[in-house]
Protein backbone atom coordinates (compact mmCIF):
# COMPACT_ATOMS: atom_id res chain seq x y z
CA UNK A 1 0.00 0.00 0.00
CA UNK A 2 1.20 3.58 -1.17
CA UNK A 3 1.74 5.77 1.42
CA UNK A 4 2.89 8.90 -0.49
CA UNK A 5 -0.11 11.41 -1.37
CA UNK A 6 1.15 11.10 -4.94
CA UNK A 7 0.83 7.44 -5.07
CA UNK A 8 -2.05 7.19 -3.15
CA UNK A 9 -3.52 9.71 -5.99
CA UNK A 10 -1.75 7.72 -8.88
CA UNK A 11 -3.63 4.19 -7.70
CA UNK A 12 -6.99 5.64 -7.61
CA UNK A 13 -5.94 7.19 -11.42
CA UNK A 14 -5.08 3.88 -12.34
CA UNK A 15 -7.49 1.97 -10.83
CA UNK A 16 -10.37 4.52 -12.43
CA UNK A 17 -8.41 4.14 -15.88
CA UNK A 18 -8.33 0.02 -15.14
CA UNK A 19 -11.85 0.07 -14.95
CA UNK A 20 -12.46 2.24 -18.02
CA UNK A 21 -10.14 0.09 -20.31
CA UNK A 22 -12.13 -2.85 -19.35
CA UNK A 23 -15.35 -1.93 -20.62
CA UNK A 24 -13.57 -0.65 -23.99
CA UNK A 25 -11.97 -3.95 -24.29
CA UNK A 26 -15.13 -6.48 -23.42
CA UNK A 27 -16.90 -4.55 -25.66
CA UNK A 28 -14.80 -5.12 -29.05
CA UNK A 29 -13.93 -8.50 -28.01
CA UNK A 30 -18.45 -8.95 -28.21
CA UNK A 31 -18.61 -7.20 -31.21
CA UNK A 32 -15.58 -9.51 -32.78
CA UNK A 33 -17.02 -12.40 -31.18
CA UNK A 34 -20.82 -11.43 -33.02
CA UNK A 35 -19.15 -10.78 -35.84
CA UNK A 36 -16.93 -14.02 -36.41
CA UNK A 37 -20.36 -16.43 -35.03
CA UNK A 38 -22.27 -14.46 -38.33
CA UNK A 39 -19.34 -15.16 -40.47
CA UNK A 40 -19.62 -19.11 -39.68
CA UNK A 41 -23.31 -18.87 -40.46
CA UNK A 42 -22.97 -17.64 -43.34
CA UNK A 43 -24.74 -14.20 -43.31
CA UNK A 44 -25.07 -12.42 -46.26
CA UNK A 45 -22.19 -10.23 -47.03
CA UNK A 46 -23.97 -7.24 -47.37
CA UNK A 47 -24.69 -7.48 -43.93
CA UNK A 48 -21.28 -9.16 -42.75
CA UNK A 49 -19.97 -5.89 -44.48
CA UNK A 50 -22.02 -3.65 -42.23
CA UNK A 51 -20.69 -5.16 -39.19
CA UNK A 52 -17.36 -4.99 -40.21
CA UNK A 53 -17.62 -1.59 -40.19
CA UNK A 54 -19.22 -1.30 -36.97
CA UNK A 55 -16.53 -3.42 -35.44
CA UNK A 56 -13.84 -1.31 -37.46
CA UNK A 57 -14.80 1.69 -35.94
CA UNK A 58 -15.25 -0.16 -31.88
CA UNK A 59 -11.86 -0.99 -32.58
CA UNK A 60 -10.39 1.89 -33.90
CA UNK A 61 -11.83 3.81 -30.87
CA UNK A 62 -10.01 1.22 -28.61
CA UNK A 63 -6.77 2.43 -29.99
CA UNK A 64 -7.23 5.62 -30.32
CA UNK A 65 -7.74 5.91 -26.58
CA UNK A 66 -4.60 4.41 -25.87
CA UNK A 67 -6.15 0.62 -24.61
CA UNK A 68 -4.80 -1.71 -27.82
CA UNK A 69 -1.72 -0.31 -29.76
CA UNK A 70 -2.69 0.68 -33.44
CA UNK A 71 -1.00 -2.47 -34.72
CA UNK A 72 -2.98 -4.32 -32.80
CA UNK A 73 -5.95 -2.60 -33.89
CA UNK A 74 -4.69 -2.93 -37.41
CA UNK A 75 -4.10 -6.55 -37.32
CA UNK A 76 -7.49 -7.30 -35.55
CA UNK A 77 -9.22 -4.72 -38.56
CA UNK A 78 -7.25 -6.37 -41.19
CA UNK A 79 -7.93 -10.42 -40.25
CA UNK A 80 -11.76 -9.36 -39.56
CA UNK A 81 -11.90 -8.05 -43.42
CA UNK A 82 -10.16 -11.33 -44.55
CA UNK A 83 -12.95 -13.07 -43.16
CA UNK A 84 -15.60 -10.75 -44.67
CA UNK A 85 -14.06 -11.61 -47.85
CA UNK A 86 -13.81 -14.97 -47.36
CA UNK A 87 -17.74 -15.41 -47.01
CA UNK A 88 -18.40 -12.79 -49.66
CA UNK A 89 -16.00 -15.15 -52.38
CA UNK A 90 -17.77 -18.32 -51.13
CA UNK A 91 -21.01 -17.21 -51.64
CA UNK A 92 -20.16 -15.49 -55.24
CA UNK A 93 -18.80 -19.02 -55.50
CA UNK A 94 -22.01 -20.80 -54.95
CA UNK A 95 -24.31 -18.58 -56.88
Amino acid sequence: MANHKSALKRMRQSEKRRLRNRQVVSRMRSSIKKFRQAAEEGKNPEMLADMLQQVSVIIDKAASKGVIHRNNASRKISRLTRLCNQVGSRESAQA
